[in-house]
């Protein structure tokens, strides 16, 4: 086939997570009902937060931004894998592919960022409670959100800039249901090199710094709770982080489980398996981990649905 780098005739085929076609309505049906149980949860976050002044504070701020983040995280990949299973194919342009991975770049470094910024937040509510609110301002707050988007930016921008240079052939296969940076590589005819190192250290920053932010925090809080001497303050401080915990085990569970399959089998159908737990299941669960295993969340919902009623 006749190789080309960045014009518009060129295209790539998603695999996606079947080629069956009995399962293919099956997948249909069971993606777009995850799809709209994950913008309807958000949502339903974002409003709660946004409508009841209880919840104006930094850490339902972040959570807030997260459920957006959430959305979009969701809407970079399920929309275009219905379209194809509904139409039957498996077409994605050059612009689109790299579109795709642009949003996904910088989708999951934010969502990487904002967590460990909820875990630098319930670190300083329970270790400086006193400085909390002189600390966790809502300039700082804005500060840190708009950082986590600007870095996340140009750290993708210069991944799309580093694949444009690279090589592939019209009709490519990709054996995943969405255009991952990884998936690129593999299937270039050009030297990734370059492309490769810098994955490197996008991964450190976006990846191993934030985790590392995340395990400090909470080896901070850990010490914390073990100084205090009443039981009630510290399964209240306990509580305030139990679903941010189970959000970060989730997410950077998951996502670590991805990479590991990469590592260490050869099978494509493990690995885009595993990556649907992180850009599908994960950012499904999540409202419902907030709003089950939180009181105030679950106190404005009755606050509004009261109100609607």
């Amino acid at each position: 086939m006749e190789a080309k780098n960045h014009t518009a005739l060129s295209q790539f085929l998603l695999l996606g997570l079947s080629e069956d076609p009995k399962l293919q309505p099956f997948l249909f049906g069971l993606f777009l009902s995850m799809y709209l149980v994950t913008v309807l949860g958000n949502l339903l976050i974002i409003l709660t937060v946004s409508s009841d002044a209880h919840l104006h504070t930094p850490m339902y701020f972040f959570l807030s931004n997260l459920s957006l983040v959430d959305i979009c995280f969701i809407s970079t990949t399920v929309p275009k894998m219905l379209v194809n299973i509904h139409t039957q194919s498996k077409d994605i342009s050059y612009i689109e592919c790299l579109t795709q991975t642009y949003f996904f770049t910088i989708l999951v470094g934010v969502d990487n960022f904002l967590l460990t910024i909820m875990a630098y937040d319930r670190f300083v509510a329970i270790c400086h409670p006193l400085n909390y609110t002189v600390i966790m301002n809502p300039q700082l707050c804005v500060l840190l959100v708009l950082m986590s988007w600007l870095i996340t930016f140009w750290v993708s921008l210069i991944h799309i800039l580093l694949v444009k240079r690279l090589t592939f052939s019209i009709g490519t296969e990709i054996p995943h249901f969405f255009c991952e940076l990884a998936e690129l590589l593999k299937v270039t005819s050009s030297d990734t090199f370059i492309n490769n190192l810098f994955v490197y250290v996008a991964t450190a920053l976006l990846g191993v710094f934030p985790v590392t932010g995340i395990l400090y925090s909470y080896s901070q809080i850990i010490s914390s709770l073990l100084r205090m001497s009443s039981v009630k303050k510290k399964y209240k401080a306990f509580s305030t982080c139990a679903s941010h915990l189970c959000v970060v085990s989730l997410f950077c569970g998951t996502a670590l489980g991805v990479y590991l399959s990469s590592a260490l089998t050869h099978s494509s159908q493990e690995i885009v398996l595993a990556s649907v737990m992180y850009t599908v299941v994960t950012p499904m669960l999540n409202p419902f981990i907030y709003s089950l295993r939180n009181k105030d969340i679950k106190g404005a919902l009755r606050r509004l649905h009261s109100r609607t009623v």
